[in-house]
């Protein structure tokens, strides 16, 4: 027998802003659960969408960056990425943080993975974009921004992924697909 999907086993009876900034609202919903219990529910509402960039030469090369990431305090290796106002188009996003973080402006852009990046506590979505047809530039970093450029090969950046040196998920999963696609 098929089960319905269509309906939200979740009642929200009532719910409050606990915190709001610019980047993010975090709310905490008084919920009747799937078992019929009375609960609490807290989720983070991003203000941004998530935008990740696979920047590849004709040779199969890619860049990452890496930067030390606050929220983990530990350095982190990721593809290009960052916050695109949910007011622009994701790919006009993906060419400013392409440009901004590496310096890389590309002809072709393919948009290759979708994402929730953690839908359990969070409504974030993202997309990654193959960048193609590079040509180089200087990067344009922000004020919260002190970034590290790497170039790699696309194989070497996977492996990277597989030993858990990169671990931000967005890469991963972009930098999967990408090697999906290309037959690595």
């Amino acid at each position: 027998m098929k089960e319905d999907h269509s309906q939200n086993p979740w009642t929200k009876k009532n719910g409050k802003v606990i915190y709001d900034n610019p980047w993010i609202t975090v709310e905490e919903d008084e919920v009747r659960n799937p078992g019929g219990s009375d609960s609490i529910y807290g989720k983070v509402l991003f203000k941004n969408y998530a935008i990740g960039i696979i920047p590849v030469d004709a040779h199969l090369n890619t860049w990452l960056v890496g930067q030390w990431r606050y929220t983990l305090n530990e350095y982190s290796w990721e593809i290009p990425m960052g916050g695109g106002p949910k007011s622009d188009s994701m790919l006009d996003s993906a060419k400013r943080e392409l440009k901004e973080e590496t310096g890389i402006i590309a002809k072709k852009w393919t948009a290759i993975q979708q994402i929730h990046t953690s839908n359990s506590v969070t409504d974030e979505f993202g997309k990654v974009f193959l960048a193609e047809d590079l040509s180089f530039g200087k990067p344009e970093f922000e004020e919260t921004e002190k970034l590290e450029i790497r170039k790699l090969t696309l194989l070497e950046a996977v492996e990277w992924c597989e030993s858990g040196k990169i671990t931000d998920g967005i890469s991963v999963s972009g930098l999967l697909r990408l090697a999906r696609m290309k037959g690595i």
